[in-house]
């Protein structure tokens, strides 16, 4: 069972309030004193709990002078919580029960802040994000242009797209506009990186284009939106749940990076075509991964600020995937998607 500590540093004379918020939210806490004119308390809470416990706590006593509140993690608990629909502690009277599945999904899920933190530092764009991206990028570009899947992997392995990425899926859950900037700002700079970093590669190495791993780039099938659509879902819920950033990055790269570098790989190379192509599956794969995550966001019970400002922002990127796909299925029909017709148009290159 996943539980968080959290202590609570606060005036002596707000504790009774504070008693009154902890009552509501976990079932085991304690007072501790501290040096100075605030107490110190601890509570044992259940991680499905935390969220709403910060929230209560945040619009309590923000404005207090020396009011923190620290949530830290928990191996074991002894004994333990018990985590039943019978033993459920109650919610406000104005707040709607949750749903099974939310109960469900939201049990050992991390909470805002949580989130929030560890998105944060992978936002900054730094020289060594910069740095990572065109490394990542050339790797993939050289692990596709010799037919190596497990360099491909490899690559998306150090690929530090995973923050900008999940932050644009959190940012439109909970309608967080700054957020929103700041990842969008990050992943564009990123993917501008990495598609250079890739022309820079098919500029100065020789390329087979119709090697497996580059050509297959170059094409968007109804595989590669469930593909992405997958690589979306599986990656938040991994993430918020506190999985290995590495294990996330890789679903998330896989729709992102090989495509990005392919791009870069074909420009530079001279098939501007085939790099148009490449840019193509990188934006249903971008659209599809977002889609996804918002959808899985929700599904875990992540509390949006305005329902309506979230739902129009998860509108309009299924609208935008909508295009895209009859777009995709506009070319299926008409021919200008097929295998035999890419080979060919870079056959005639060579």
């Amino acid at each position: 069972m996943s539980a968080r500590r959290v202590e609570i540093y606060l005036p002596e004379d707000r504790l009774m309030e504070l008693e009154s918020i902890l009552a509501r939210h976990c079932r085991r806490f304690w007072r501790e004193a501290v040096p100075g004119a605030h107490e110190k308390y601890t509570a044992i809470v259940q991680q499905r709990y935390t969220e709403r416990l910060l929230e209560d706590l945040e619009a309590t006593f923000a404005q207090v002078p020396r009011f923190s509140a620290q949530v830290m993690s928990l191996e074991a608990v002894i004994p333990a919580l018990e985590e039943t629909a019978e033993t459920e502690l109650p919610l406000d009277t104005d707040l709607p029960p949750p749903t099974a599945l939310e109960r469900f999904f939201s049990r050992d899920r991390l909470s805002t802040d949580e989130l929030y933190d560890d998105i944060e530092e992978s936002l900054h764009i730094r020289p060594s994000y910069l740095l990572t991206v065109t490394l990542s990028a050339i790797i993939a570009g050289l692990g596709m242009r010799s037919g190596q899947t497990a360099v491909v992997i490899g690559a998306m392995i150090i690929a530090p797209l995973l923050g900008p990425t999940m932050g644009l899926a959190l940012a439109a859950t909970v309608g967080n506009l700054d957020l929103g900037r700041r990842a969008a700002s990050t992943l564009a700079i990123g993917s501008v990186f990495a598609v250079l970093a890739g022309a820079f590669l098919g500029y100065i190495v020789s390329i087979d284009p119709l090697v497996p791993e580059l050509r297959n780039r170059t094409l968007v099938q109804p595989a590669d939106i469930a593909l992405a659509l997958a690589c979306g879902a599986a990656g938040v819920l991994a993430f918020s749940r506190g999985a290995s950033l590495a294990l996330v990055g890789v679903m998330i790269a896989v729709a992102l990076v090989p495509p990005l570098a392919a791009t870069g790989i074909y420009l530079g190379a001279g098939y501007p075509l085939a790099g148009v192509n490449a840019l193509y599956l990188f934006g249903i794969n971008l659209v599809c991964v977002n889609v996804a995550g918002i959808v899985m966001f929700l599904v875990q019970g992540l509390p949006p600020k305005s329902w309506r400002m979230t739902s129009g922002i998860l509108a309009l990127w299924a609208l935008l995937l909508v295009v895209l796909a009859s777009m995709m299925a506009g070319r299926i029909v008409l021919g200008f998607g097929s295998l035999d017709l890419i080979a060919g148009y870079l056959a005639d290159r060579i």
